[in-house]
This record gives C-alpha cells, sequence and structure tokens, in this order.
C-alpha cells in the first residue's frame, strides 16, 4: 500500500450514533452540526479529528470540523473530496485560518463568534412571547428593513418559530427566531429591533425569552455573531453566554 493510500485508510465515515458522540469528544459545534443525523448529513473522523458535513445548516453547505490540525488536514481534504466544492469548513479560527494554508484550493473567508451557555438566562423572565405564523408578513418586512442579511428569515427550513416583543400597539418590533436547533442544542439567529424601537432592551428581552426556554428545552444554546457587533456581545454576555473565535473558509472558485 502507498504512503497516500494508508493516509486515505485512516480516514472513516462514522454512522453508528454512539461512535459519532465518542468522536466529538464533546465539542458542542460538532454536536450542532449533526442534526440529529437528518438526511444528507455526513461524519467522518481522521485519528483525533472529526468533521461533519452538513447541507443546508444555517444557509450554508458547511463542514464543520475540530481536532489537532495534524489530522484535520487529511480529513478535510478527504471530506471535500467526497461531499463537493459547496461545503464550507467552519471551526474555531486558529484551526481554520491553519487549514486553508495547508488543503489546497482553501481559502479563507470570515471570522466570527460563536457564543453559547449550559445555564438558562439569569434574572427575571423576560417579557416576550412567540410570535405566530400570521406575524411572518411584519418579520419579513423589519428583517429586510433592518437585518437584510439575516441567514434566518420566515418560511426558510431548518427555522422552526418566531420570538417578539410587541408595542402597545400590537406592532412587532423585536425578533429572534429558534432555526437550526437539534435534540440537545437550542440556536438563535435572525436577531432584530426596529430601527424607532432600539435601545430600549427589546433585543436582549426577546434573547432572554429565547436562550431560557431552549435552555429548558435542549440544556445547551448557542448563537453566532459578527466578532465587530461588540453590542449585541454585550447583551449575550448578560445572557449568560461565553465567546468562542470561530471562522470560516471555502473553496476557492479560481481552482
Amino acid at each position: 500500500m502507498s504512503p497516500s493510500s494508508r493516509l486515505m485508510s485512516m480516514t472513516r465515515e462514522l454512522t453508528r450514533p454512539e461512535d459519532v458522540a465518542a468522536a466529538a469528544h464533546g465539542n458542542m459545534m460538532i454536536f450542532w452540526a449533526v442534526q440529529g443525523r437528518r438526511a444528507g448529513v455526513r461524519v467522518f473522523t481522521h485519528g483525533d479529528a472529526v468533521a461533519v458535513a452538513c447541507p443546508a445548516l444555517s444557509r450554508r453547505d458547511r463542514l464543520v470540523v475540530a481536532g489537532p490540525l495534524r489530522d484535520a488536514v487529511p480529513l478535510v481534504r478527504h471530506t471535500l473530496a467526497e461531499v463537493g466544492d459547496t461545503y464550507r469548513p467552519l471551526g474555531e479560527e486558529h484551526l481554520i485560518r491553519d487549514l486553508t494554508g495547508r488543503v489546497p484550493g482553501l481559502e479563507f473567508a470570515a471570522a466570527f463568534t460563536w457564543m453559547d451557555t449550559f445555564a438558562p438566562a439569569p434574572g427575571a423572565p423576560a417579557k416576550a412571547g412567540w410570535l405566530t405564523p400570521g406575524d411572518d408578513p411584519a418579520i419579513t418586512a423589519l428583517l429586510a428593513d433592518v437585518n437584510p442579511g439575516s441567514y434566518a428569515v420566515p418560511g426558510l427550513p431548518g427555522v422552526r418559530r418566531w420570538a417578539g416583543v410587541r408595542s402597545d400597539s400590537g406592532a412587532v418590533v423585536s425578533v429572534a427566531a429558534d432555526a437550526w436547533s437539534t435534540p440537545g442544542a437550542g440556536f438563535i439567529a435572525g436577531v432584530a429591533t426596529a430601527a424607532g424601537h432600539r435601545r430600549q432592551g427589546h433585543a436582549e428581552t426577546v434573547c432572554h425569552f429565547l436562550v431560557t426556554t431552549l435552555h429548558a428545552a435542549h440544556g445547551y444554546v448557542a448563537l453566532m455573531v459578527d466578532s465587530w457587533n461588540h453590542t449585541a456581545i454585550g447583551v449575550y454576555h448578560r445572557l449568560g453566554l461565553t465567546r468562542l473565535p470561530v471562522a470560516a473558509a471555502q473553496v476557492s472558485t479560481a481552482r
């Protein structure tokens, strides 16, 4: 067997839930990416590294990867060859930056922040609640106005339900979504507040409600936020979430 064949033979696809759980080594981003093993999800391991290829996860075909660089390099090479170039590696920032220098065709895309908690939000219950499907047009309009880049929008697969705050007139003025959650991992996305209702604590109220509610259902809650958005990060810190620098890469279209 040639050295390259021996290298490839060390990369295995995992199909049994117990093997996937063991390979994750408690990494909750990996656990979230598995999405309960819904259709299309594939899990690979090489040495002490693991990668989960999940289609249409938070609007992208994502390849969530964790583990030491020495094992992650051959793992990502193999997995991208298996699942295709549409999958974007996602993981801790230092690992993704190192991978882009060692996996041919892989280029750095963006750095941002993963925030998570294993506890409910501290403090009094939030005065927010679940919205209804009848509110979808108002949510869509609000997002288009103040958060047009939101990954979560009403009706998108994986976006389960919306929480919100209403004004005295009953208008929806602040929202956030339970989106791409999976048993054991709640996930928040699509946070937005109407321009005329900011600096009144509405986003914190909505997210307090979601953190507490999703924690009760899953025992763990996470979200992703731009690293430059210090105001939002401050809100999530007050709700008990802690930060992890993460990044994404992509296969270059110039290959």
